[in-house]
């Protein structure tokens, strides 16, 4: 079954995803690179070394900030 979460305060759906999976797949399925991203899982912080473990299930809130480099020199 898909999986269902409220991804920064939007409910979105990961058909190839489901319960248990965890936080770094999840980073996979956004496409994201693990060394630019923060997560907070259900209003908790969760460290960088736990997302390999760190399960998620349908309705959980996650919280992403997405580190982006640049500006004026």
């Amino acid at each position: 079954m898909a999986l269902e979460i409220i991804l920064n305060g939007h409910v979105r759906v990961f058909a190839e995803m489901e319960n248990g999976s965890t936080i770094a797949q999840l980073l996979g399925a956004l496409e994201l690179k693990a060394d630019r991203v923060a997560i907070e899982l259900n209003g908790a912080i969760t460290p960088r070394a736990a997302w390999a473990e760190t399960m998620i299930v349908s309705k959980d809130r996650i919280e992403l900030v997405h580190f982006v480099g640049g500006g004026a020199q």
